[in-house]
């Protein structure tokens, strides 16, 4: 079966041609950063606009150098939800539109399911059941994962999530827009010693996360202390820090409730370097297999959704004509295949 996956629920425009015997064709991806840079986050009637211009001739572009065509597609899955619900419905339309021509099924697709199942990709993909770190600006869960579609929430964020926690303390910072990996590479230069940081909700039981508080310190810092480089620096990396042992101790505790012994982190935040090396660091002490996509997967992407879409359309799941976009959708609402 080959699918075509469409991913445009923020501010990527992610195409990818899957098939179910021969893996993933081909991919493609368009970033709207240089469209948002100028207002410091993503303007959601910007990004639509900008998917609406960008996906065709994105389809077009990525099928030509797959060598493939339209009369080849089993079947479309396109990203229903969560998130921006212009953004959702111009994938949706597009996909919807293609399948009625094609006379073939299309299928939305959960947006953060899409990068639960992101490391199934990998040559070296993990076995079912395993423990999902969901990290990302605009989520930040653990998920237990038994199979597809058979997902537990066992805590989540109860406010910022830890990408949009780093972004928020980036423009605190000065730096530009996407501000998570600028305040990485900032980090790198500093002393994560110098200023103490809390690590939220990590002194009580629970696998919830509140990065609010962390933000609101390092607000702090940022009025109190001179703002010279190395300043700046050493506070970027004590907050990078906080974030990660913050996460890293929570999977600890996912992992031990759970009893399983493989973690799997998926999510823009999984390719930051300081939180792939504590918790390769951690499962290798605990035991554990820790598996990542690669980090042009980690982020949003259409790979993930054609491959979602290919396990739920094999499996006879298929939508009805209907233009569908959910802002909000829990995960624990899929139907288990």
């Amino acid at each position: 079966m080959l699918v075509l996956g469409i991913e445009t629920s923020c501010d990527e425009t992610g195409l990818a041609l899957f098939d179910s015997r021969r893996g993933l064709l081909a991919d493609a991806l368009y970033s709207q950063v240089e469209v948002h840079a100028d207002y410091g986050g993503v303007v959601p009637e910007l990004a639509a606009r900008d998917h609406l211009r960008k996906t065709v001739p994105l389809l077009r572009q990525m099928l030509s150098s797959a060598g493939a065509n339209l009369a080849q597609l089993d079947g479309i899955a396109y990203t229903e939800g969560p998130g921006l619900i212009g953004a959702l419905l111009v994938g949706a339309s597009i996909s919807q539109a293609l399948a009625l021509a094609l006379d073939i099924p299309a299928l939305g697709i959960h947006h953060m399911e899409g990068h639960l199942l992101a490391p199934m990709l990998e040559e070296q993909a993990p076995e079912f059941p395993f423990v999902a770190l969901l990290v990302s600006g605009g989520h930040t869960m653990l998920v237990l994962v038994q199979s597809v579609g058979d997902y537990e929430v066992l805590g989540e964020t109860l406010d910022d999530a830890a990408g949009e926690a780093f972004d928020k303390t980036a423009k605190l910072l000065g730096l530009p827009y996407p501000g998570g990996p600028e305040l990485a590479r900032l980090a790198q230069s500093g002393n994560a010693d110098r200023f103490q940081f809390p690590r939220p909700m990590t002194d009580r039981p629970g696998l919830e996360f509140s990065f609010s508080g962390l933000k609101t310190h390092t607000r702090k810092l940022c009025q109190t202390e001179d703002g010279d480089h190395q300043t700046r620096a050493d506070i970027a990396a004590g907050f990078e820090l906080a974030v990660v042992d913050t996460l890293a101790i929570k999977c600890r505790r996912a992992m031990q409730s759970s009893g399983c012994d493989q973690l799997v982190i998926a999510g823009g935040v999984g390719a930051n370097q300081s939180l792939r090396s504590k918790l390769a660091q951690l499962g290798q002490k605990q035991g554990w297999q820790v598996s990542y996509p690669r980090p042009e997967f980690c982020t949003d992407n259409g790979a993930m959704i054609a491959f979602a879409g290919c396990q739920r359309l094999q499996a006879g799941q298929s939508g009805d004509l209907s233009i569908n976009a959910r802002p909000r959708w829990s995960l624990e609402l899929l139907e288990t295949l």
